[in-house]
């Protein structure tokens, strides 16, 4: 188990990799607005949790575990921010904003409800699937919200 703060750095380096194709100290420390000390920090407690490989000024992968973890990440964000601007009607920044302060800090037990009560609310599919935010089959069977799943329920407004 690792803290909420790390969980953040292997969310960053995740997301950096999908989108640059390479994940650098640099890139981290830019992203997360912190300094290059701070990320080697992290980095040397998330390649003890063995969930990234990483040898100094050499490149930085995701293990399995790693990337595993960083998607479960992701998908309590997108639970969350679902929640907030679907069902609360918040305006899309503040649901952004206020999704990422609340992943920190929820339970999977909670984000798992949550994403139960979501999908029902909002009649996306029903997750009579025994959901779990920690099982991968969760995230790729029908009926779970994915990254995708949202981004084209914006793209219908």
């Amino acid at each position: 188990m690792i803290s909420k703060s790390l969980e953040e750095y292997l969310k960053t380096m995740y997301v950096l990799k999908k989108q640059n194709g390479n994940v650098r100290v640099t890139d981290i420390a830019i992203k997360m607005s912190c300094s290059k000390p701070s990320v080697n920090k992290a980095l040397k407690v998330l390649k003890e949790n063995e969930l990234i490989t990483y040898e100094a000024y050499g490149p930085i992968a995701l293990t399995q575990s790693g990337e595993d973890l960083a998607k479960k990440i992701l998908e309590t964000y997108d639970i969350v921010y679902l929640f907030l601007k679907d069902v609360l009607n918040l305006p899309k920044e503040e649901a952004e904003k206020e999704a990422e302060s609340l992943k920190l800090v929820m339970s999977d037990h909670t984000a798992n409800r949550l994403a139960k009560y979501v999908h029902k609310t909002l009649d996306l599919d029903d997750l009579d699937c025994c959901y779990d935010v920690n099982q991968e089959k969760c995230r790729k069977c029908q009926k779970t919200t994915s990254r995708g799943k949202l981004i084209r329920k914006e793209k219908e407004e």
